[in-house]
């Protein structure tokens, strides 16, 4: 299969930022990590903190990919364009967020992409997003 990790605002700074809630590892390191356990697939990680270059990601990847994992951060909780974006591609979309929303402020508590999604991760930490590699690989077994 042939993944793409999108990561949105904010997540350039994970290892450094908030780490009591994100933890202290980068995710470049980590992403290391998630490339040894799913050897088997290709992989690409893509980060900005531009709504406009993760639009474009993902229509430059959607109709080519077997699936995405994509942390969108705070565009979570504020892009209809992304939603759109997401609804407009062939490859299934997994929504990962690092903390859990449900235990943070109010306006954390909406995700524009949820429904548009094959599933929703959160609060699993870094974890979130081997899950959503697992569910992915399941959804496209055909493939893999």
């Amino acid at each position: 299969m042939k993944i793409l990790i999108l990561n949105g605002p904010n997540l350039n700074l994970l290892g450094k930022r908030e780490p009591e809630i994100y933890g202290s590892k980068s995710f470049e390191d980590f992403f290391e990590e998630l490339k040894s356990q799913f050897e088997s697939h290709s992989m690409e990680y893509f980060q900005s903190n531009h709504e406009g270059a993760l639009i474009d990601k993902l229509h430059a990847v959607g109709f080519s990919y077997d699936g995405i994992v994509f942390n969108p951060g705070a565009y979570t909780h504020t892009s209809i364009a992304l939603r759109d974006a997401i609804a407009g591609i062939d490859a299934p979309v997994f929504e990962v967020h690092i903390s859990n929303l449900a235990a943070r402020e109010d306006f954390r508590q909406t995700s524009y992409v949820k429904d548009v999604c094959a599933g929703s991760i959160n609060g699993m930490g870094l974890e979130g997003y081997v899950v959503a590699m697992e569910e992915l690989i399941k959804t496209k077994p055909h493939n893999s």
